[in-house]
Formats: structure tokens, C-alpha cells, sequence
């Protein structure tokens, strides 16, 4: 007999993308969708996957287009990336959904929740790339570039989180993640989901400055600091969990 912990391997055709995702826990539990970094895939949730099924909700992990088991599509950006969680979350009719998103997953994650405020009732970031809010702020190009793509492909060669995955996706989404997007920032305001910024502190290449920047912005956030690196559900899942489980069953309020 399956264990409640076990991941179940699903795929749904979305627009005629075939996506692969790993669903843990009761049917009827509250859903909490997990999206991952770049390179990696949805099997790097099985263990949270498995602490948010045995706490009564029901988490699905989604392999983005390109990774895992989720097929490979002819262009990647972050706009596509939203729309295919969208159309993902209607494909299982999910109406209202806990996101929870590591470093372009967050990325993903957060613009899923300022398209469709009342569609997201809680958000976690796991230590996100923030855009730069304009040209003085952002870093060195080449350097910032270099510094993700290194990241990107140690993920790959590292086999973390399992699964094929699409060298073709490096390159564009870098390039919108090294962008200035003033209007990423000013869409925060939209986002009404109570939000959990966690941040790997300063071994992580993300700068915890610019996450405070993030927590900052949106209307209800609070940030806390796990110091492992950017890695943190992977390194330091006890202490990613005793943070993340009771954000999540808190009530709503009134």
C-alpha cells in the first residue's frame, strides 16, 4: 500500500504542453502548488512534499516546461512560464491555491500572484532573484549573468532535484532576471496573499538586502533568514519546514 508520503507521478496537457507533476497527500486536502529553480525539477520537494501531505494538505509539485518530465516548448520567459502555471492550476481546477517557489519558481510564483491576487492565498520566496528596479541598481551585467548561469548548470550537473532538463532555457531567462523591470516591482502592490520571504543570508548569491527590498514592497510580508545558501529547503529542510508549515496553517484573517 502506497504510503500518504509517497509522491504520486501525474501529467496534464496544458495548451498542448504535455507537464509532469508529483501530487503527495489527500485529495481533499488544501492544495499548495511547489514550484522549482531553474535546472532543476519537482522531485526537489519530496521531502516538504511529504511534511505538508502527513499536516493535511495537498501538495503538488510541478516540473516547469523544460525540466523534469514536463515536455520542452520553443521559447522560455517568465510570462510563459506564469501562464503555464495558470493554465495549470485551471487544468486541475484548482481555484485558490498556496504558492510556494525556490529561487525562479519564486520568481514564477510571484507574478502567478499579481495576475491573480484572490487566486493565491498564501506565498512563500525562497530566496528569488529579484530583477534590478532599474539600471543604477543593477549589478554588472556579465558578472550577474555569470553568476546565475554557473548556477543554473552546477544544478544540472549536480542531478539536484532530478530529471531531464533544456540547456535552451538558461539564456532567456537569465536575460529577463538581469533586466531592469521597474514594473515587476510595482506590480507587488498587487500581490493580497500574506507572504514568508526566506532568505539563505550571505552565502547565497541572492543579497539579502534585495530580498528585504521585496518583503518591503509587498503589502504583508515578512522575511526570515535560514544561513545555508541558496539551497535551503535542500540543506536545511528541518528548519525550512518549521518555517514554512505553520505560515501556511495559520488561519486566515478576517
Amino acid at each position: 500500500m502506497r504510503s500518504p508520503g509517497t509522491p504520486r507521478a501525474r501529467n496534464v496537457d496544458v495548451n498542448g504542453t504535455l507537464l509532469g507533476y508529483r501530487e503527495t497527500g489527500a485529495a481533499e486536502g488544501r492544495p499548495v502548488v511547489l514550484l522549482h529553480a531553474l535546472a532543476s525539477s519537482a522531485a526537489t520537494w519530496d521531502q516538504l512534499a511529504a511534511e505538508l501531505g502527513g499536516a493535511g494538505f495537498r501538495a503538488i509539485a510541478m516540473d516547469l516546461p523544460g525540466h523534469g518530465t514536463s515536455a520542452r516548448t520553443p521559447a522560455y520567459g517568465l510570462a510563459l512560464l506564469r501562464d503555464q502555471v495558470r493554465a495549470f492550476l485551471d487544468q486541475l481546477a484548482l481555484t485558490q491555491v498556496d504558492l510556494i517557489g525556490h529561487s525562479l519558481g519564486g520568481n514564477v510564483a510571484t507574478l502567478v500572484a499579481q495576475s491573480e491576487p484572490d487566486r493565491v492565498r498564501r506565498l512563500v520566496l525562497e530566496d528569488i532573484p529579484p530583477p534590478p528596479r532599474d539600471d543604477r541598481s543593477a549589478p554588472p551585467r556579465r558578472g550577474r549573468t555569470l553568476r546565475l548561469l554557473k548556477l543554473g548548470l552546477a544544478q544540472l550537473a549536480g542531478g539536484r532535484g532530478g530529471g531531464g532538463f533544456d540547456r535552451g532555457a538558461v539564456r532567456p531567462i537569465i536575460a529577463e532576471l538581469r533586466t531592469p523591470n521597474p514594473g515587476w516591482w510595482n506590480d507587488l502592490a498587487a500581490v493580497k496573499a500574506p507572504t514568508l520571504v526566506i532568505s539563505g543570508g550571505p552565502g547565497s548569491h541572492n543579497s539579502p538586502a534585495r530580498l528585504r527590498e521585496v518583503a518591503s514592497a509587498l503589502p504583508d510580508a515578512r522575511m526570515v533568514t535560514i544561513e545555508t545558501g541558496h539551497r535551503i529547503h535542500s540543506t536545511r529542510p528541518a528548519e525550512f519546514a518549521a518555517a514554512v508549515l505553520p505560515f501556511l496553517a495559520a488561519p486566515d484573517r478576517a
